[in-house]
């Protein structure tokens, strides 16, 4: 039976008149709500990073639920995890003798960027064709990557932002082949586990993960996981927990950590009925839309991600449309609008967007295409330019200028360049089009 040993814990002590002598300032005064159940790394509630106790316990009792060897929560989001993924593979790289080569899709987020910045890594970019925010890598093009760079590790983003799924088991097929290691930014899809079948990057062969627990399950902002594969060297597992405590805060916020704790139940209990009803409400919704003239794109079972030119409409226009009815989208541009479910999306929901969506004319198509996702040429390694001094000019005063920066928004905080990339008239046009009005750009 999976219990939940933080929550316990934490209830115990907020009832047990404790005087506490301790942080946070707030001393369980409750202000918004929730500061009695607000602790810090006091005795018997373990240390997050050295866990012995009740988080070290739910820690084991998530790693038995997503079939790995080692799970470790982050209160500070996938962000977190994306740095310790690449400091570990870092280390993997010079136990091997091996240059820190990551190559890495395109639609990688920004954080990646400034994580090879801090860790002084070196990225062979793998290039997609669609928009910006996806980039389908297919087996026979990552084999080519492989051969020609010699990573020491492959990066991908599956799921990403629209909705679209990498076929990660071909994926980590030619890894496996040649020895490299396929790290996954899995943040859109914590839930693929608990499908009627299972599509999380741990069953289908990478090697590490994150998951953003708080963006498809029960959990609070900022909650997250750090995933190792059974099948791994036994190094990644004995130092994750030193990986993340080398970026993350001293002081994790314990409502966080009591949210993923809290979660690990549900898991094994309802959530995956649960989710299969709500998956299947949106295949529903999702044909409602395509028969009323609609286009979709992505695989994802939880998201609905609509390319609403087609139908007469930018993303940003359709989305203002729903707040007139009071609904808010996860994500919108020109081309795109994306929308987010959960097993907390209840069937009211399901019928009140679907009211709204339907009550919507066509209108003749926009024509206009996004631009493909410009090859910039590198001067600089990412960490030569994030440290270089810098200055922030209007973007039509940045042509042919050095990036310093990720100038990038979040959501989907796709970078269009690279600090240390070229700002060419090509990546200029396609931030025209994204709306970038400055740019931070190297002293020269």
């Amino acid at each position: 039976m999976i219990t939940a040993p933080i929550c316990e814990f934490v209830r115990r002590y907020r009832y047990s008149g404790a005087l506490r002598m301790h942080m946070p300032g707030h001393k369980g005064t409750a202000l918004l709500g929730p500061e009695p159940l607000d602790l810090t790394e006091i005795e018997d509630a373990d240390v997050l990073y050295h866990a012995e106790g009740i988080i070290r316990e739910s820690e084991a009792n998530a790693a038995a639920l997503f079939g790995t060897k080692k799970t470790v929560y982050s209160a500070e989001g996938s962000s977190l995890c994306i740095r310790a993924m690449l400091y570990l593979a870092l280390l993997h790289a010079r136990a091997n003798h091996k240059k820190p080569v990551i190559a890495a899709g395109r639609n990688a987020h920004k954080v990646f960027m400034t994580a090879a910045a801090l860790l002084d890594l070196d990225i062979r970019w793998i290039y997609g064709t669609e928009s910006v925010i996806s980039c389908a890598i297919t087996p026979a093009q990552l084999e080519d990557v492989i051969v020609s760079e010699n990573p020491a590790a492959v990066y991908i983003t599956s799921p990403d932002y629209l909705g679209n799924i990498a076929d990660i088991k071909s994926l980590s097929t030619v890894c496996k082949k040649h020895g490299v290691l396929l790290l996954v930014d899995n943040a859109h899809g914590a839930y693929l586990h608990f499908l009627p079948e299972p599509m999380h990057p741990m069953q289908l062969g990478a090697d590490i993960c994150c998951d953003s627990a708080h963006k498809t399950l029960p959990v609070l902002t900022g909650g997250a996981y750090l995933h190792i594969a059974h099948g791994t060297p036994d190094m990644f597992a004995q130092r994750a927990e030193s990986a993340m405590a080398l970026f993350a805060s001293t002081s994790p916020s314990y409502l966080i950590l009591q949210s993923l704790d809290a979660t690990n139940p549900l898991l094994a209990t309802s959530f995956p009925a649960q989710l299969k009803a709500c998956a299947e409400r949106l295949d529903t919704l999702k044909a409602k839309l395509r028969a009323h003239g609609y286009a979709l794109c992505g695989e994802e079972r939880t998201k609905l991600c609509l390319l609403p030119k087609s139908f007469g409409y930018t993303g940003t226009a359709l989305a203002e449309i729903l707040t007139h009815s009071n609904i808010y989208c996860e994500f919108s541009d020109a081309d795109h609008l994306v929308m987010m479910f959960t097993p907390e999306t209840t069937p009211a929901d399901f019928a009140r967007l679907e009211r709204a969506l339907l009550s919507v004319l066509p209108a003749p198509a926009i024509l206009s295409k996004p631009p493909v996702p410009p090859h910039a040429e590198r001067v600089l390694s990412p960490r030569e330019a994030l440290f270089s001094p810098s200055e922030t000019l209007p973007l039509s005063e940045c042509k042919n200028r050095i990036l310093a920066d990720a100038n990038v928004s979040c959501p989907p905080a796709v970078p269009l360049a690279v600090c240390g990339e070229r700002l060419t008239p090509e990546v200029i046009s396609a931030m025209e089009y994204y709306g970038t009005e400055h740019c931070t750009v190297v002293v020269e």
